[in-house]
C-alpha cells in the first residue's frame, strides 16, 4: 500500500470533512478511528444547520455563513462521488415573533441580512398563516423566515463521506501509525486530552439528548425554532427534536427526564406533533472548545501536526468550509483561519 500523505485521527464530521477536501486534491489520506465513521456526536440525530443571526458581525459569522452557502455544492459532490445521500437541504427555518420587542428586532435584523448575506438568502418576516398548519405558535402572527438555514441527517452525512472517500480510494481503519502529515479530530476527548496536556483547560464536552419523533408530512418543510429547541424534519420521514445541554454528567449516552422535557416543551410549543409517536431517544458529547469557536490550525503540543476540534452545535455547517480551509493549510500551507479559530483562542 502506498504511502499516505495524511493521516486523519478521527472520524467525526472535521475528520471526514477535512479528509474528503483533501482526496479531491489527488493526496493520499488514511483516517484512523477504533469505534468507526460517525461515532461520537457526529452520529448525532438533529443536523440543524442555522446561522447566526445577522447582526453584530464578525469572522466566525462571516465563515459559517460561507460555509452554509457552500454547503448545496459540498455535498452534491460527495453524493455524486459515493451515490449516497446526505439528507442535506437548504429548507429554511421558521421562528416565531412573540412581541412588538421581537418584531422590532426582527425588522432591524432583516435590513441587516440584505447587506450581511449578500442578497444570496433572505430573513424575512412573515404571517403565520402563510407557513401552513406546518408553523410554531405566535402569540403575534407573525414569524421569521430565513432561507439560509438548512438541515442534513447527520448519519446519513456520514455514511455519505465514508462512501466517496471509498470511492476515492480512502477507507476508515480502526488503527494505524501516523503517517505523513497528521490531523487530529478526536472530539471531546481529544479536548480533555489536550487540556491534560498543557495543564490548563481548553476545551471540554457538552452533553446532548435529542429525540426522533415519526411524523412524515413533514419532509420537506423548514426546520422550526422556539423555546430554545430545534425541529428538524428530515428526508427520512422523521423528524428530530433537540437538544439538552449539560456540563455535568455520569454517562455520556444515557436519556433521562431532561429529554422527556425537551420531547414535552416541543410538543407544546408545536401542536401539530402531539401524537407523533417517538422512535428513538439518543445522547451524545459535543467537543466545545473554550473558545466557543471550532479549534482548528496547528497543532499546540505536536510539531508538525495539526488539529481540527470543537465543532460543538455547528459543527455541520462549518464543516464544507473547514474541510477546504484545511487542505489549503495542510496540503499547501496557505493559512486563511480566523484568529478566533486558531488553537491560540482557547489558549490564555
Amino acid at each position: 500500500m502506498a504511502m499516505a500523505d495524511i493521516t486523519i485521527y478521527g472520524a467525526g464530521i472535521f475528520g471526514l470533512s477535512i479528509a474528503w477536501a483533501c482526496v479531491q486534491r489527488g493526496a493520499k489520506v488514511r483516517v484512523i478511528d477504533p469505534n468507526g465513521a460517525g461515532s461520537g456526536s457526529s452520529g448525532g440525530v438533529v443536523g440543524a444547520l442555522a446561522p447566526h443571526t445577522p447582526e453584530n458581525w464578525n469572522d466566525k459569522k462571516q465563515f459559517q455563513f460561507e460555509s452554509l452557502i457552500m454547503a448545496a455544492d459540498f455535498w452534491r459532490a460527495v453524493e455524486q462521488a459515493g451515490g449516497k445521500s446526505a439528507g442535506y437541504a437548504r429548507s429554511g427555518r421558521l421562528q416565531p415573533l412573540n412581541d412588538a420587542r421581537a418584531i422590532d428586532l426582527a425588522k432591524a435584523r432583516s435590513e441587516n441580512a440584505r447587506t450581511l448575506w449578500q442578497d444570496l438568502a433572505r430573513f424575512e418576516i412573515i404571517p403565520a398563516k402563510q407557513a401552513g398548519s406546518w408553523a410554531p405558535m405566535s402569540e403575534t402572527g407573525l414569524l421569521i423566515h430565513d432561507t439560509l438555514s438548512g438541515r442534513m441527517h447527520p448519519r446519513m452525512a456520514c455514511a455519505a463521506l465514508v462512501a466517496a472517500l471509498a470511492a476515492k480510494g480512502c477507507h476508515i481503519a480502526p488503527e494505524g501509525a501516523p503517517q505523513g502529515r497528521l490531523i487530529e479530530a478526536t472530539g471531546w476527548r481529544g479536548l480533555l486530552q489536550l487540556s491534560q496536556d498543557m495543564q490548563q483547560p481548553v476545551g471540554n464536552g457538552v452533553k446532548g439528548q435529542a429525540a426522533v419523533l415519526d411524523y412524515h408530512a413533514a419532509a420537506d418543510a423548514p426546520q422550526l425554532f422556539a423555546d430554545a429547541l430545534h425541529i428538524i424534519p428530515h428526508a427520512n420521514g422523521t423528524v428530530a427534536i433537540g437538544s439538552t445541554s449539560e456540563r455535568e454528567f455520569d454517562d455520556p449516552f444515557s436519556t433521562d427526564a431532561q429529554l422527556d422535557d425537551v420531547v414535552s416543551r416541543a410538543k407544546h410549543a408545536f401542536p401539530i406533533l402531539k401524537d407523533a409517536p417517538v422512535l428513538e431517544r439518543w445522547a451524545g458529547v459535543r467537543p466545545r472548545a473554550k473558545s466557543r469557536a471550532p479549534m482548528i490550525g496547528h497543532h499546540p503540543t505536536r510539531e508538525g501536526a495539526f488539529i481540527a476540534n470543537g465543532g460543538f452545535k455547528i459543527g455541520f455547517g462549518m464543516a464544507p468550509k473547514i474541510a477546504v480551509v484545511m487542505a489549503d493549510l495542510v496540503l499547501e500551507g496557505a493559512d486563511s483561519i480566523p484568529d478566533g479559530f486558531r488553537p491560540e483562542a482557547s489558549i490564555r
